[in-house]
């Protein structure tokens, strides 16, 4: 991890993060304007597009490993994030998108695009965007939706597990020891020290679970946008990270205009 990551916070870095989130938007979406279908898969344009992808999924991938970092130095930041909006914290699944998600979003833009070029599409031409995914391609996004489906009720249910491990004999026993240290009239100095260490230990070990449970969603997360990523034509992953781009950029946009207006 570079010295400029551990120098500012994880915030600090969202924010240039979502900046360049921007760029890529607005690169993506210039290979696809003055341009038909043909001619963003032609020869002289397949390098160059094929060479955006992979600065596009490095940038995610980046993303991932910066906030792997954080998630170790401060997993409760991180699942309480102060650098969105209330909006989009409402609808986090352990601190970020549920992989689930990209499934919706991918058959949503679909669908849109399938309406917007309908007879195109009648007449027998292909668009080359996501309203003309084969029967091959929906067959295997939806087996890969099934895997990650799977994967993501697994995560929760880990996750469901560890929290009620808040309740369990140590904890209980911790807050019956300093309930009854609190009500005593004179307490001895060295113990309350020592029941305060051992405080710090119990939830320092809590945290350590957190992190574990964490980590595996964000592997989930970056995992599903890799193999939604692989299923596609080099035209329709465009298309897909164009609207994925689209909607983070957007959510996060409206969701502090939303807080700014009600304060």
């Amino acid at each position: 991890m570079s010295s400029n990551v551990e120098q500012e916070s994880f915030g600090e870095f969202f924010e240039k993060w979502m900046k360049e989130q921007n760029q890529y938007l607005r690169e993506l979406i210039s290979t696809t304007r003055g341009s038909n279908n043909d001619d963003v898969n032609n020869n002289n344009n397949t390098v160059v597009i094929e060479t955006l992808m992979n600065r596009v999924i490095e940038h995610y991938e980046h993303y991932y490993k910066v906030k792997s970092y954080w998630v170790e130095k401060d997993p409760l930041g991180i699942l309480k994030p102060s650098w969105i909006s209330s909006f989009e914290d409402a609808f986090l699944w352990l601190g970020g998108w549920r992989p689930t998600m990209a499934f919706h979003l991918l058959y949503s833009k679909s669908g849109l695009q399938l309406e917007g070029r309908l007879l195109e599409l009648i007449h027998g031409h292909s668009t080359g965007d996501l309203a003309d995914l084969s029967s091959y391609q929906v067959l295997k996004i939806d087996n890969l939706q099934r895997s990650i489906v799977k994967q993501e009720k697994e995560i929760t249910e880990k996750m469901a597990k560890y929290q009620e491990t808040i309740a369990d004999p140590s904890m209980v026993e911790l807050s019956h020891v300093a309930t009854k240290s609190k009500m005593e009239t004179s307490r001895d100095d060295h113990q309350t020290d020592f029941m305060g260490e051992e405080l710090k230990l119990a939830l320092a070990r809590k945290e350590d679970g957190l992190k574990e449970v964490v980590k595996m969603a964000d592997e989930l997360r970056l995992a599903t946008l890799k193999q939604i990523i692989g299923i596609l034509t080099l035209t329709q992953r465009v298309h897909f990270l164009i609207a994925a781009a689209e909607l983070h950029l957007r959510i996060h946009e409206w969701g502090l205009q939303r807080d700014s207006a009600q304060r």
